[in-house]
C-alpha cells in the first residue's frame, strides 16, 4: 500500500516500474497554476497561511496612457475590449467599463434635432450664410433654409414682420431680403460731404454753393437731422448720380423677375426774395444705358415774395421692364431774375429706395 497522502497513479501509469519517471507535457501557463495551487495547498497543510496579494497601494505604478485613444486588452475567450485611454489598469483587470464599447449609443447630431428647432437656430445666422453655405450642406438643411417660417421668423427678429402683411407677402426670403437691402442710394445727399459723389453737370453763373439751413432769407427742413443744402446761381446749375444696382447688392435676377419698388424722393425750396426754377429728371437704364423708363415732370416755377417753405417731390417706378442695371438722378435749376450770387434754387435730401411692393 503506498503511504498515506501519496496521490493514486494514473490508469496508464499502473503496472509500471516504481523507478521509472513519465514526462508530461503541459501548457507552461497550466504548469504554473499547478505549481502555484500545489505550493499553495503544501502552505496550507502545514499550517502556513499564504501571504494575501499586495494591495492596490503597494502596486507599482503604471505609465498613464495618452488621452484620445483606446487600447485593446486581452479577454479570456480570444475576445478583446477596449479599454480607455488616460485610466490605468493593472494586468488581468477588466472590470473597468470601456468609453469605447459599441454597445455605447452614438452621440445626436444637429441633423437629428427636430424642424422647428432647427429653424430657430439657422434664423440667426446671416442671410448671406444660410444661402450660400448652410443651403448646400445635405438636402434636409437646403429644405429648412427654403422655409417661409425661416424667413418669416428672421423678419420677426429684425423688426420687418407686420402680422397683416401675411396674406400679401408671397415670398418671405425676397420680401427679408429687400428689407435688408433697403437705404438711400444716393450718396452725400445733404452736403454733408462737400460735393463729393456727384457729378455737376451744368455749373455756370457763380456755381453751385452749399449753405447752412436754414439761410438767408429761407426757413428750416422738417427733418431736424438736415443742416445744409445746395444752392444754384443766375446761371443753369445741374448735378446728378449714376447708380449701379449690381454693386448696391441689388442682382439682375431679382430685379428681372420680382421688379421691386423704386421710390424717388427729393426737397427743394426758394428764398423768399427771389423767384427761381427747379427740375428733376431720373432714368432707369439697361446695360447698355438705354433708357427703358423715365420720370421727369414739368419744372417747377417759383415766384419772387414766395414763402420759402422746404416742399418734397415723390415718384415710384412699378411694373418698369426688365433689364434695369443702373438709375440715373439729376436735378437743379436756376433763379429766374438774373441776380449775381447764390438766389436761385436750393435743393437737399434727395433719396432713391428700393423696397418690396407691400411697404406702401
Amino acid at each position: 500500500m503506498p503511504p498515506p497522502g501519496t496521490p493514486a497513479p494514473l490508469p496508464a501509469e499502473q503496472g509500471r516500474p516504481r523507478g521509472e519517471v513519465r514526462s508530461v507535457l503541459l501548457p507552461r501557463c497550466a504548469a504554473r497554476r499547478t505549481d502555484r495551487g500545489r505550493d499553495r495547498a503544501a502552505l496550507i497543510r502545514g499550517g502556513v497561511r499564504a501571504a494575501p496579494p499586495p494591495s492596490p497601494a503597494a502596486r507599482p505604478a503604471l505609465r498613464p496612457l495618452r488621452k484620445g485613444r483606446c487600447r485593446l486588452t486581452s479577454v479570456s475567450g480570444g475576445r478583446r475590449r477596449a479599454e480607455p485611454s488616460g485610466v490605468a489598469s493593472a494586468p488581468g483587470d477588466f472590470s473597468t467599463a470601456s468609453s469605447c464599447s459599441p454597445s455605447r449609443s452614438v452621440m445626436t447630431t444637429i441633423c437629428d434635432l427636430p424642424e422647428d428647432v432647427l429653424v430657430e437656430l439657422l434664423s440667426l445666422l446671416p442671410a448671406q450664410d444660410l444661402i450660400r453655405t448652410c443651403r448646400l450642406v445635405c438636402t434636409q438643411w437646403r429644405y429648412v433654409v427654403d422655409l417661409t417660417t425661416l424667413w418669416k421668423r428672421k423678419c420677426q427678429r429684425e423688426g420687418f414682420y407686420i402680422q397683416n402683411l401675411d396674406r400679401s407677402v408671397s415670398d418671405w426670403k425676397i420680401f427679408y431680403m429687400l428689407c435688408s437691402l433697403k437705404r438711400n442710394l444716393i450718396k452725400n445727399p445733404s452736403a454733408e460731404e462737400n460735393f463729393q459723389h456727384w457729378k455737376l453737370d451744368n455749373n455756370e453763373g457763380d456755381k453751385w454753393k452749399i449753405e447752412d439751413l436754414p439761410g438767408t432769407h429761407g426757413k428750416d427742413m422738417p427733418d431736424p437731422k438736415v443742416h445744409k443744402y445746395f444752392v444754384t446761381s443766375y446761371g443753369p446749375c445741374f448735378k446728378s448720380q449714376l447708380i449701379t444696382l449690381q454693386k448696391e447688392g441689388y442682382w439682375n435676377q431679382l430685379m428681372d423677375e420680382k421688379r421691386p419698388e423704386i421710390v424717388v424722393k427729393d426737397w427743394y425750396a426758394a428764398r423768399f426774395d427771389c423767384g427761381c426754377r427747379y427740375e428733376l429728371t431720373v432714368r432707369l437704364l439697361s446695360e447698355d444705358y438705354i433708357v427703358l423708363e423715365e420720370f421727369h415732370p414739368e419744372p417747377v416755377v417759383i415766384e419772387q415774395w414766395n414763402d420759402a417753405a422746404w416742399r418734397e417731390i415723390s415718384h415710384t417706378f412699378q411694373n418698369y421692364p426688365a433689364g434695369v442695371r443702373y438709375i440715373w438722378f439729376q436735378h437743379g435749376g436756376q433763379d429766374t431774375q438774373f441776380w449775381a450770387g447764390w438766389y436761385g434754387i436750393r435743393v437737399t435730401n434727395s433719396s432713391i429706395t428700393i423696397g418690396p411692393l407691400t411697404l406702401l
